[in-house]
């Protein structure tokens, strides 16, 4: 039976939109399969990893009939991306193999079988759906992510919490040294849902969703919450997922209010200059002192070879001198995932945490917790 026939970037794109998740090494094997699914021209292709399962289909057509087989993702994969994009693909399953023919190739593929993969069971309970465009999701996971925690034991910690409530949809990320947050609005009213969507979760998400291209309609992403499950859906993909259980820490408590001196500079320049002075900061001991006095901010490393680097850059601040000392690479990456050409950081004194923010968007805060250097 041909279970499909298309050209490769068809049979290719379809399957890379699902097989992120596939992990090499696994207890079960058929979990390094994608779930060939067939009812007519449709083919559903579906992955899983236990915690995440991506589903899409598209009309790849074949024979009538309906088929269902599994097959090594990785391998499939490898095989498709190494022939020509226009060339016809044509899959034929016989017996316990797949064979793949395309131009003058053939390779004869094992197969498991459909009805051991492993679906994931959909929670009851889900909420009600709400949506926004996939380039707000995207952006907003671009401005928090990487304040994640990896591998901590406090597991809540190693994800984004999402936070819909009335018309906002809030992601928070923290690793208990610094925190980040992005909000945009949403076009219903929402009862409070808070999830905590694990990372490989959260990174999977970044790497599938769309910027719009120049011209394209506005691509919308669905979400709905349940208990202990969220589900997404976008560009013809059907996303769903295990939460991470646990009480995330009360975020608004972090964010530092009425700050006293506030000063707004160049991001790029500020970047630019840490990224000096970090090169002199010692492997273990990422810190860098930075005073504040009228008119200049002064950086300055060191390391325990007593190698030194001092920067000085010009800035609008007529405030107390002091000086503070931060982890340089938590600067770093905050400066380095927004992409406004202004920075605005706010400071109350040398023990207090700092406040980020972006002047031209103002649902962005980052707290940093100062280091004793």
């Amino acid at each position: 039976m041909i279970v499909l026939k298309a050209a490769q970037e068809k049979v290719l794109a379809a399957l890379q939109s699902v097989s992120g998740i596939v992990e090499r090494r696994h207890t079960l094997p058929i979990l390094a399969n994608v779930l060939i699914r067939k009812s007519g021209p449709q083919v559903e292709l579906t992955t899983s990893d236990l915690e995440i399962q991506i589903r899409t289909s598209a009309q790849l057509d074949g024979d009538e009939g309906d088929f269902a087989i599994t097959v090594g993702a990785k391998k499939l994969g490898d095989i498709l991306k190494s022939l020509p994009s226009d060339q016809i693909v044509s899959v034929s399953a016989n017996q316990a193999k797949l064979t793949l023919q395309a131009g003058k190739s053939k390779f004869v593929l094992q197969t498991l079988p459909a009805e051991d993969f492993p679906l994931v069971q959909e929670a009851a309970d889900f909420g009600p759906t709400f949506s926004v465009p996939q380039k707000t999701l995207k952006m907003l996971i671009g401005q928090v992510h990487f304040a994640m925690a990896v591998h901590d034991i406090r597991y809540y910690l190693n994800g984004i919490l999402f936070v819909a409530e009335g018309n906002s949809l809030t992601l928070v990320a923290t690793d208990g040294h610094r925190l980040a947050l992005a909000q945009a609005n949403l076009d219903v009213d929402m009862p409070k849902q808070e999830v905590i969507l694990p990372r490989k979760t959260v990174l999977e998400l970044q790497r599938l969703l769309k910027d719009d291209a120049k011209g394209e309609e506005e691509q919308m992403i669905e979400m709905r919450f349940a208990g202990n499950q969220a589900k997404f859906s976008f560009g013809g993909l059907e996303f769903v997922t295990k939460l991470v259980e646990g009480k995330f820490p009360d975020y608004n408590r972090v964010i530092p209010k009425n700050h006293k001196h506030h000063i707004t500079l160049g991001r790029t320049t500020l970047l630019a200059s840490l990224q000096r002075a970090a090169i002199l900061t010692s492997e273990k001991f990422k810190g860098v002192r930075m005073n504040f006095a009228p008119g200049v901010l002064g950086i300055a490393s060191s390391n325990a070879e007593q190698e030194e680097a001092k920067e000085e850059l010009e800035i609008d601040y007529g405030g107390d001198t002091f000086e503070i000392g931060f982890n340089v690479g938590y600067l770093m990456d905050v400066l380095a995932n927004m992409s406004q050409d202004m920075v605005t950081v706010s400071l109350h004194d040398a023990n207090s945490s700092a406040l980020i923010t972006n002047p031209e968007f103002e649902g962005f805060k980052y707290v940093v917790m100062p280091m004793r250097i």
